[in-house]
């Protein structure tokens, strides 16, 4: 895992102060590669490429980058190619290899099958060749390693993270579309930034610049087409051999490599498989609040790593670690996005940095398997629907009968339960846009009068009745489409930048393309059967997992005791930020009320969280705007 940036030219003209924008660029995105970095410049200066090397295969002087091909291409990347052998061992015959690196095995393959070398790769990568004439940049299908790109005067600019981009803008500002989006989800709809002028190359998409056009295209999408014909056993056989070989190629490295252990089912589950392997190193990390309970998972944590024979280095996260990194946790993320959990994670990679270089997860199984709360909130509502109207809405395949069952999960989530039985009758989309609404609790914090509320709707309802995706609707699918397209690669923006935050590798197995492309042809009676979350997953793999982390109901993720922190030791930190002069100036926001209400936040709120986050972001960069400007000169 690396740090990438480049800017190419859009007409013939070479880039103007090339050396000190790749000098910027790297300065900027230092963090990521500790290990080394170098740039690469066109003769004619119609293109800069620029990286940053954290050294996890090949080691040596063969694997830097830029690296150059055996024509004119040359290659920055970021990421792992995890069939790189078996990909190597197939262009032999067709390119002679200089390297062990999996970087070269992108370049060969690009030589060999052009754009749709993409194809090929199993693994997270973001990427970018210069071949002469064109620049061909791809993302992973996840979107688990980051891109982004903005067009400014004639150039593209691209990098690995957007404050990269920042002191090529010709103004820092925000996207109030993307803040509408944000304030609605905590996470954005689309290739939308909070910051203008800045877009992400999508995940599944390529991006080419070729005689002054950029084109965005594309290359793979998930569709659920769920296989009625095969068994549950036949579905669980496959996942238990997709899951093993994905992990045994997840460690594919040539340094140490740990796992992060939250004590849930996913984390657990590829923590104790990767013990089995070889070429673990079977340590493991785990966030703690010893001073909170409620909130304090470390006994699942322990249970686990017990039963892999894995030795768990914890750290206690209190306040006080929250006051002192909360700037760099947001500095980092580059923009505010999806919950607190950001924070302990930034604890977490912090501690394994100084252990290892890489670290496995399990990001990924709750989107793809199944595993919010509210998909059975919304299902219940669903089939009630269904029971009370059964002439005028078909009934969905779990019926609510054997829904019944399984309340008992939901005893914390009463308030979700209210939502979706205010909705009761609705659409699916209406009553999953309830559920994951979270703009009705800022009526008084938030001036809606300057956003488009209307398109944020809009915006959502084409994701979530996409027929391309989803052309059966099931009312699973639908939502965890929903999810799989708009939440995850929030969390996987999270996922990066806590860990690249400390030179650090993340690697998430359960995000492995056969992997989801299995999961999205199982029924919703295999994922869901009897309305149990993530049911093939504890099928599949109950007897790897010590039985109390199989039967438990109550994980909540990754928990923050932020609410009590900020009516006790925290309540004048944030007081300063959020009734700072500054702080009463911004767009959109009212800071008396932000004050007023932060007592008046249930428990798992997470108003205070993005309200805060977004005014230590502006801070940071628009407040410091002049920065960044100066750097694009002075580096």
């Amino acid at each position: 895992m690396c740090g990438i940036a480049g800017a190419v030219s859009l007409s013939q003209s070479p880039v103007t102060r090339l050396e000190r924008t790749l000098a910027a660029m790297n300065t900027l995105t230092a963090h990521r590669g500790p290990d080394g970095e170098g740039v690469w410049r066109a003769p004619d200066d119609r293109c800069g490429l620029a990286h940053r090397r954290l050294a996890i295969i090949d080691l040596g002087a063969s694997g830097r980058q830029p690296m150059r091909g055996r024509g004119r291409e040359v290659i920055v990347y970021n990421g792992e190619i995890y069939n790189y052998v078996e990909l190597r061992r197939e262009l032999e015959g067709f390119w002679s290899f200089r390297s062990q690196s999996d970087t070269e095995t992108i370049l060969a393959a690009y030589a060999r099958w052009g754009a749709d070398c993409v194809a090929q790769l199993r693994g997270m990568f973001a990427f970018a060749i210069f071949d002469g004439d064109r620049l061909f940049a791809a993302r992973d299908r996840f979107g688990i390693k980051p891109l982004y790109y903005a067009e400014v005067s004639g150039v593209l600019y691209f990098a690995s993270e957007m404050k990269a981009l920042l002191p090529f803008l010709p103004e820092i500002a925000t996207d109030d579309d993307a803040l509408a989006e944000y304030l609605t989800f905590q996470f954005m709809l689309g290739d939308a930034t909070l910051f203008k002028h800045i877009r992400a190359v999508p995940p599944g998409a390529t991006l080419t610049v070729e005689r002054g056009c950029v084109t965005i295209r594309k290359y793979w999408d998930l569709q659920f087409e769920p296989d009625d014909q095969r068994s549950a056993a036949e579905f669980e056989l496959e996942l238990r051999a997709k899951m093993e070989d994905s992990v045994r190629v997840h460690l594919r490295s040539d340094v140490p490599v740990g796992a992060y252990v939250s004590g849930g089912v996913d984390s657990s589950l590829i923590a104790i498989l990767a013990a089995r392997e070889p070429a673990s190193a079977r340590i493991g990390f785990h966030g703690k609040f010893s001073e909170h309970p409620a909130y304090d998972e470390s006994r699942y944590a322990r249970t686990a790593a017990a039963a892999g024979s894995i030795l768990l280095h914890e750290i206690n996260i209190r306040a006080e670690d929250f006051s002192r990194h909360i700037e760099d946790v947001v500095f980092h993320l580059d923009a505010p996005t999806a919950g607190p959990g950001s924070f302990p994670q930034f604890m977490v990679s912090g501690l394994a940095a100084q252990h290892v270089k890489v670290v496995l997860g399990g990001q990924g199984g709750d989107e793809i398997f199944g595993g919010y709360a509210r998909y059975l909130v919304a299902y219940l509502a669903e089939a009630a629907a269904a029971a009370i109207d059964p002439d005028g809405r078909e009934t969905p395949p779990i019926p609510l009968s054997v829904l019944a069952a399984r309340l008992g999960p939901l005893r914390e989530y009463f308030p979700l339960l209210r939502k979706a039985l205010a909705e009761l009758g609705a659409p699916l989309a209406d009553v999953y846009f309830q559920a994951i609404d979270r703009s009705a609790d800022l009526t008084e914090e938030i001036d809606w009068r300057g956003l488009d509320r209307n398109g944020v709707v809009t915006r959502y309802r084409d994701i979530f009745l996409s027929p391309a995706n989803v052309p059966r609707r099931g009312p699973f699918d639908l939502m965890t489409h929903f999810d799989f397209k708009t939440l995850l690669p929030a969390l996987l923006q999270v996922e990066d930048r806590m860990a690249m935050a400390h030179g650090l590798e993340s690697r998430v197995p359960m995000l492995d393309h056969p992997i989801v492309e299995l999961a999205a042809r199982m029924p919703t009676q295999v994922k869901f059967g009897d309305g149990e979350l993530k049911r093939v997953m504890r099928a599949t793999f109950s007897r790897d997992l010590p039985a109390d982390l199989v039967s438990r109901r109550d994980k909540m993720g990754f928990p923050v005791p932020l609410n009590e922190w900020l009516r006790g030791p925290l309540r004048e930190f944030a007081g300063d930020i959020l009734m700072s002069a500054r702080a009463r100036q911004r767009p959109h926001v009212n800071s008396q009320a932000i004050q007023r209400n932060f007592d008046s936040a249930e428990q798992f709120s997470r108003k205070a969280w993005g309200l805060l986050c977004l005014e230590l972001w502006q801070r940071r960069f628009h407040d410091r705007a002049g920065e960044f400007q100066k750097l694009a000169h002075t580096a």
